[in-house]
């Protein structure tokens, strides 16, 4: 298939429900509203293709911009191929979701993952700190640092209240995942929960959330959940 027989599938898998809800969360147009479920069988007939996944990707159509993070070869692509994407990343759903799970697949993810964590900027940090979780979440143990992950648990207890808005969700997730996947640092993980506390978010808007890293924890506690591991990043 090509980048024009790609784009007419994804255009006829287009819903509007699908289409409002993603632009609702910050999706800009172009777009079709394809859902991730209905992609699968391209994915199937496409396999990897990088080639084409760059076309896809410099279309800026976010259906296409998230398919081409299912075709791409992870390890294929540089540190520089990476924050080339990241700069095309406009919104949450592309840096952590697209790029980031695109990252985890890689061998150079924890390398890049940090450059974007002490960038300052906030889908860029956003999307390493996402990166992380979806290392945590199917990795062994064995490939981090203990102490490196500790640190990186007490940045974020130190930062978290005065981070960008997206970085907060994803350092807040990060606090949980560590709690749930890595269980060396499970009961620090639990202690920097307790000391975060909530986390206000959307401030920007008429009202705002809070979110818990510790209520998290806790319902995958009651599921069994500890020790998580996933079999594949993408899907």
């Amino acid at each position: 298939m090509n980048l024009d027989s790609v784009m007419q599938e994804l255009e006829a898998i287009g819903k509007d429900r699908s289409k409002k809800m993603y632009m609702s969360n910050g999706a800009q147009e172009p777009l079709f509203g394809a859902t991730t479920g209905e992609m699968k069988p391209i994915a199937k007939k496409i396999k990897i293709n990088q080639p084409l996944a760059e076309q896809l990707y410099a279309t800026g159509n976010y259906d296409a911009m998230y398919f081409a993070g299912v075709i791409a070869d992870p390890k294929g692509m540089t540190a520089a191929d990476y924050d080339r994407w990241m700069d095309s990343a406009y919104f949450f759903m592309l840096s952590d979701y697209v790029v980031a799970v695109t990252l985890a697949e890689s061998d150079i993810a924890q390398e890049v993952a940090d450059t974007w964590i002490a960038s300052g900027e906030e889908l860029r940090m956003s999307g390493g700190w996402s990166c992380y979780c979806w290392l945590l979440g199917n990795r062994k143990d064995n490939e981090f640092s203990e102490s490196k992950l500790a640190n990186m648990l007490d940045l974020v207890a130190a930062t978290i209240h005065d981070a960008p808005e997206r970085t907060k969700f994803a350092m807040n997730n990060f606090i949980a995942t560590v709690a749930v996947s890595y269980i060396p640092l499970h009961d620090k993980a639990v202690e920097i929960a307790k000391a975060v506390g909530p986390v206000e978010v959307n401030k920007h808007k008429a009202k705002s959330k809070l979110i818990s890293a510790l209520d998290n924890i806790q319902k995958a506690i009651d599921r069994g959940q500890i020790g998580f591991k996933r079999k594949y990043v993408r899907c």
